[in-house]
């Protein structure tokens, strides 16, 4: 039986892109244990409050929330939200290691997904944004709802 490429997004940190420029993004694996990935697939994970480190050249993820299998057995993890190593390219690491060591800089879970079958974490490199940054950003969005609307009803004029 051949492996699955759907890619559907089954966790998603909104607030990242509100509190940080995402500069660049990666793509890691990840190290689960007994029915972790179920509850994956079930969509029953959390990454709003997570965050990575990188730890003597291993990046590992914090207060991830993955919610015990209801169906679950003996396997199923006693702590929902535990320390998970993450799986990466070594030179991703170093380069990652480099960036977030700059002032303001730190690396954020993005999204979870599922990618050949395996669970997928998407990780941006961000850099934090001051209160007067979100507020221009927030400007600048309404500013584009409001041209979309006034072009949306000149099209319905013109018909």
């Amino acid at each position: 039986m051949g492996k699955k490429s759907d890619g559907k997004v089954l966790a998603q940190n909104k607030k990242a892109s509100h509190d940080y420029f995402i500069e660049d993004t990666y793509e890691a694996g990840m190290v689960l244990t007994g029915t972790e990935i179920k509850s994956i697939r079930n969509a029953r994970v959390n990454i709003s409050d997570a965050f990575a480190t990188i730890r003597n050249g291993e990046i590992h993820i914090h207060n991830m929330h993955i919610s015990p299998f209801e169906q679950g057995n003996r396997f199923n993890p006693t702590d929902p939200t535990r320390t998970r190593k993450l799986l990466m390219h070594k030179a991703q690491i170093n380069k990652l290691l480099g960036l977030s060591k700059q002032e303001g800089y730190t690396i954020v879970p993005l999204k979870i997904y599922i990618r050949n079958g395996y669970a997928k974490l998407l990780l941006g490199l961000g850099k934090g944004k001051k209160q007067y940054d979100k507020r221009d950003s927030a400007a600048k969005r309404d500013a584009q709802r409001d041209i979309q609307r006034a072009l949306r009803e000149k099209q319905k004029i013109a018909r």
